[in-house]
């Protein structure tokens, strides 16, 4: 069945998600706050692995400034909080900005770990085109465990993150004919690698050492593909 890996992928999570809240309630604050600083070096260290996947630093710096130019522009980071402010005044049945705040967090976090890496692209490009799920059940028990400790850490945010892997694997796969040929190493390498920096970033906002806006960081994956894929054609 084509599609099946990201299916069991989203239910992974979600059911990762819900052993976390489990765990959120039993924890002493303290507790908490020392275990979210142990996953945001851990987060830290995941991205720095996925940026030396770069066989050119500057096509990921040049991403990131021009990501951070559209990012901007756009302003993604303020309506990425509206959707949370909407989403976390549906969850919890009032207009509470400071859950709102946290489900947002925990929202794009988690996205961004699941989406942003050779994992995701490679699995669901084989699914779509072989049924191969291999990597993508593979995949799934890893971000299984990684919901269960971002959601004691940041909450209910982390479970909505199932929707954007259902959405981005899915077309992934349903496109897999279209796009295999067009993803080559070098893009996934850089594309990796530029998602390894806002990995970083996740992991910098979580031990509140600085806060970006890392939502208006998120087209510098976009731009590291075109860059690549321009500068090959050159």
């Amino acid at each position: 069945m084509v599609g099946l890996g990201t299916l069991v992928n989203s239910g992974a999570i979600l059911a990762g998600a819900g052993a976390g809240l489990l765990l959120r309630r039993g924890l002493p604050e303290k507790w908490q706050e020392s275990i979210m600083q142990g996953v945001a070096l851990c987060i830290i260290v995941i991205g720095v692995q996925m940026a030396f996947k770069s066989e050119n630093i500057m096509v990921v710096i040049f991403s990131i400034v021009l990501g951070a130019i559209v990012g901007e522009g756009i302003d993604i980071d303020t309506k990425l909080q509206r959707f949370g402010d909407w989403i976390g005044s549906k969850l919890i049945g009032g207009h509470d900005a400071g859950a709102a705040k946290v489900i947002g967090e925990g929202f794009v976090a988690a996205s961004l770990i699941y989406c942003v890496g050779a994992m995701a692209i490679i699995g669901s490009l084989q699914d779509g085109l072989k049924g191969d799920t291999t990597i993508l059940f593979a995949k799934s028990t890893l971000d299984g465990i990684i919901a269960i400790i971002l959601t004691a850490n940041l909450g209910i945010g982390v479970a909505l993150s199932a929707v954007s892997v259902l959405l981005y694997q899915g077309t992934l796969t349903l496109l897999a004919g279209v796009l295999e040929p067009v993803l080559t190493t070098s893009i996934l390498n850089e594309v990796t690698a530029t998602g390894g920096m806002l990995i970083m970033a996740i992991g910098v906002n979580m031990l509140k050492v600085v806060q970006i806006r890392i939502s208006n960081l998120l087209p510098a994956v976009l731009w590291a593909g075109i860059i690549v894929a321009v500068s090959g054609l050159l």
